[in-house]
C-alpha cells in the first residue's frame, strides 16, 4: 500500500474512532491516531485470527486500531 493511501485510511480511520469515542478532534490529531491505529489493528488482526484485505478492510482494521488507541489514551489519562 502507498504511502498516500495509509495517511488517507488513517484520516478516515481517525474520524470514525473520535466518532465513535465522542471525541472532538483535529485534522492532524485524527491522522495521527488514525495512522498509530492503522498499526496497532495491522498488528492485532493476525492475532486474533482476522485476515483482511483491500481498502475496505484495511480500513476496518485500521478504525478498530484507532478505537483501541483512544480508549487506552482515555484510561490512561484518567479521563
Amino acid at each position: 500500500m502507498g504511502w498516500l493511501a495509509f495517511l488517507l485510511i488513517g484520516l478516515i480511520a481517525g474520524f470514525i474512532a473520535e466518532k465513535v469515542m465522542n471525541r472532538n478532534h483535529g485534522l492532524i490529531k485524527n491522522l495521527i491516531v488514525g495512522v498509530i491505529g492503522a498499526v496497532v489493528g495491522g498488528y492485532l488482526a493476525p492475532m486474533v485470527g482476522i485476515s483482511y484485505g483491500g481498502f475496505v478492510g484495511t480500513l476496518i482494521v485500521a478504525t478498530i486500531g484507532a478505537i483501541i488507541v483512544l480508549w487506552l489514551f482515555a484510561l490512561l489519562a484518567g479521563r
